[in-house]
């Protein structure tokens, strides 16, 4: 059974439309992340299935039922937010469970949920303790706690890791991923971290304005972008854009002060934006480039150089070994990692 479908969803705030006709799949069982800069319209999408923010136009379907116009305590949902939004005054345990007191569940009932849910997170050494007495990462387990007792049909997690510091943040993220794989839940989660959601995700929707700008794995995005948003958006360092244009046995690009060969089809004009990810890149000895700025981090480096017509050009090396600052480069292509965009409208050309 298909976990949650969306179809030709619409969001207006009066004349103001922020969701244009959504249609998605979520499969039951799936992590799906929704993905985008700010203002994307990722967290109303998600409210929306929640019942938290009305639907203008459109159906949602969550199990095989509509529930498009139920509450949100009909939807069989549960949300976890980005703030933790604990009871100070309760302690681990009584948080864990106040929701299902609240809707009357036996108390012997409450308690196997919670202890189960427990030790699913692990924190039974903490089920007496205050939210004060707890550091961010266990307050935020147990937020998600909360939110398994309720045995819901979809977690919802709106960005729940952002106000974690670097290294909680890689902790959580390990823990919700070995979560839901010993959950088999149907998860949607949005983050506007593309890291978080290419370590999380079995499915990735990438939002921009309101529209969907391609679905798919983590691996697939990466690999096969469908246009220069995506690609820009999906990878880390970003990819690079530099201008090119049509040559004599390919695709002439400035910057890089050589032709590379390539079978997709040109526009007419014969301008095209050439895009090549840092990781496929590698410096060679030469003169074409300037060394500008050099980050070390660790097992590998970010080598930003600028070219003679002013564009920038980043390289991923391997190793802490790197050229200094004012170094002349270059760099090697291999003509099978090029994407090519239509400058104008951004649509991948192949």
């Amino acid at each position: 059974m298909t976990g949650v479908v969306l179809q030709q969803v619409v969001k207006r705030y009066g004349e103001t439309q922020v969701i244009h006709g959504v249609d998605l799949a979520v499969e039951e069982g799936e992590l799906c992340v929704f993905v985008g800069p700010s203002g994307c319209g990722k967290s109303t999408l998600l409210r929306m299935i929640a019942g938290l923010e009305e639907t203008t136009d459109g159906a949602i379907a969550i199990a095989g039922e509509d529930v498009t116009r139920r509450d949100p305590s009909e939807r069989g949902v549960a949300m976890v937010f980005q703030t933790y939004a604990l009871y100070p005054h309760m302690t681990v345990a009584e948080n864990m469970g106040f929701g299902l007191k609240m809707t009357g569940h036996p108390r012997q009932e409450i308690a196997q949920r919670v202890t189960e849910a427990a030790r699913i997170l692990r924190l039974e050494p903490y089920l007496d303790r205050k939210p004060k007495a707890l550091s961010g990462g266990q307050r935020q387990r147990v937020a998600i706690g909360r939110a398994i007792v309720r045995d819901p049909k979809v977690f919802l997690f709106d960005e729940p890791l952002s106000n974690l510091d670097a290294e909680l943040r890689v902790e959580m993220r390990v823990e919700l991923a070995h979560l839901h794989k010993s959950m088999g839940a149907t998860m949607i989660y949005v983050t506007h971290d593309q890291v978080e959601a290419m370590t999380l995700a079995d499915k990735i929707v990438v939002l921009r304005a309101g529209r969907i700008e391609q679905v798919g794995s983590p691996l697939a995005l990466y690999e096969d972008p469908g246009n220069r948003f995506v690609a820009g958006f999906i990878g880390s360092p970003s990819m690079n854009f530099l201008e090119g244009r049509a040559g004599e046995g390919g695709v002439v690009v400035p910057a890089l002060g050589r032709t590379l060969s390539t079978g997709a089809r040109l526009p007419a004009s014969g301008v095209v934006t050439a895009g090549l990810r840092p990781q496929d890149l590698e410096l060679v000895e030469g003169t074409a480039l300037t060394v500008d700025l050099v980050e070390n981090l660790g097992g590998h480096c970010h080598v930003h150089c600028d070219a003679p017509n002013g564009e920038r050009v980043v390289v991923e090396t391997k190793g802490v070994r790197a050229p200094r600052p004012g170094a002349q480069v270059e760099v090697r292509v291999d003509p099978a990692r090029l994407y090519l965009f239509d400058p104008e409208s951004g649509a991948r050309l192949r």
